[in-house]
């Protein structure tokens, strides 16, 4: 594993910018950002580079300290993880609002952990609203870098500040977006594994349970999680990156905006993952918007396991009905494999994890020219449903690609193949080689 790099905090109460700081630190727009108080609730990790010095970043929940309430609560609680795994904090202040009760509460707080400590007066948009930073002295932190984090105004001085004492590396630091597949020299390869499903089916606390800590909230309130949340693992020599998305509602039962930015979010992420959980909530039963998240899973083309949730939560309840109902309301997803499971007590995760590697190496198959017409010519065409006027043959089939895998065939016709015939075809070929899981992808081309 590569040594731990250097993590810097950062937290302030709702509303003052921090996620828009955090995007800018880190390169790309990994948290969601609007007016509405709440946004992120999750702590968010991403690398960050400046100036050759590689180090970790960590956007936290708006923080309320004292305050009752389950989801500020539980903000508050990730937040607390994040400052005592960090290296370095900054709190972030609003220079539009001057110094808030709530502000010198979290300096209070902050100071106590005798970690260093610098104060980013966000919002001095403009260089003569640099004097409203003046005022945040008198809480008395050294520190004050007065900055935009929207316009990138004065955040090299931050960064500058914060990185001084972080060491020099001529290598970049590995993040979602730079991770190499498939390259020996960085060790196993990289499962991006994306949790999908309704809310409230339990993708939280399957990510907490297969990470064995608590990085997700978990609440029975729906929605409660909005940005996508990445965490590695290493298991028995494979190396998985989860991606917990948000409950995916249908258009008209999302009102906040927070909650429509975190289900556009929710399928933005889906085409980072290798693999797809589909989740389902055992006790509620199969439902449309299941069978609807599960089309958006098959048309982005991941490969796909379902997952039965609180199945031990089932009474009376018959594996083999369930399998049999799923089958018929799911045909689009006849492919891939389903699993019985509890989140909540862990029972069958090593299964899902080991189903999980079986799929990603399936996805990843590619089978050699000479087998594939091999199999061909032993393949009885007259089963093949056919239109009448014209029967179809395939004189060659070679596989074009993978991930998913393509198939080109080079047929009699001109066009796409018949449905029933390309379905025809595709099942033969997983009957022959596998590809559990996975989509195939058939393209038909005329032989000259």
């Amino acid at each position: 594993m590569p040594p731990q790099l250097p993590r810097v905090a950062i937290i302030g109460r709702p509303n003052v910018g921090k996620s828009t700081l955090f995007n800018r630190i880190c390169g790309h727009r990994r948290a969601l950002v609007g007016d509405e108080p709440g946004m992120t609730r999750d702590r968010l990790y991403a690398p960050a580079l400046w100036l050759g010095k590689p180090f970790e970043v960590v956007d936290t929940g708006g923080m309320i300290p004292f305050e009752k309430d389950l989801i500020a609560s539980e903000i508050l609680r990730q937040a607390q993880v994040a400052i005592e795994e960090a290296s370095q904090l900054i709190l972030v202040v609003d220079a539009r609002q001057g110094i808030v009760p709530l502000d010198e509460e979290l300096v209070h707080l902050l100071r106590r952990t005798g970690k260093p400590l610098s104060l980013a007066v966000n919002k001095v948009d403009l260089a003569q609203h640099s004097s409203l930073a003046g005022e945040f002295h008198r809480l008395g932190v050294p520190d004050i870098f007065p900055l935009s984090a929207e316009h990138a105004l004065g955040v090299d001085d931050l960064l500058e500040h914060i990185t001084k004492d972080f060491p020099t590396s001529s290598e970049t630091p590995e993040g979602p977006e730079s991770t190499p597949r498939g390259d020996s020299r960085t060790g196993p390869t990289t499962i991006n594994v994306g949790i999908i499903g309704r809310p409230n089916v339990g993708k939280s606390t399957l990510l907490n349970n297969l990470l064995e800590q608590e990085r997700s909230i978990v609440s029975p309130l729906p929605g409660t999680t909005r940005d996508a949340v990445d965490a590695e693992f290493e298991r028995d020599g494979r190396r998985f990156r989860l991606i917990d998305t948000a409950g995916i509602r249908r258009k008209g039962k999302t009102n906040l905006l927070a909650e429509k930015l975190s289900v556009i979010q929710a399928r933005k992420h889906l085409e980072r993952s290798d693999v797809a959980l589909l989740m389902l909530d055992g006790p509620e039963g199969l439902t449309a918007l299941d069978a609807h998240i599960g089309g958006y899973a098959h048309e982005s083309r991941r490969s796909v396991i379902i997952v039965v949730n609180k199945w031990d939560a089932v009474k009376n309840g018959n594996a083999n009905d369930y399998y049999q109902a799923i089958r018929r309301r799911m045909k689009f997803l006849d492919y891939a494999p389903i699993l019985f499971i509890s989140a909540l007590r862990r029972q069958k995760l090593a299964d899902l994890l080991e189903t999980i590697a079986e799929v990603a190496e399936a996805r990843k198959l590619r089978v050699a020219t000479s087998e594939m017409n091999q199999f061909l010519k032993e393949l009885d065409f007259e089963r093949a449903p056919t239109p009448a006027s014209k029967p179809t043959r395939v004189y060659y089939l070679t596989q074009g690609g993978v991930a998913p895998p393509v198939f080109v065939a080079f047929t009699n016709r001109a066009g796409k193949l018949h449905f029933s015939f390309e379905r025809f075809l595709e099942n033969r070929i997983r009957e022959r080689f596998g590809f559990l899981g996975t989509p195939i992808v058939i393209k038909a081309r005329q032989s000259r």
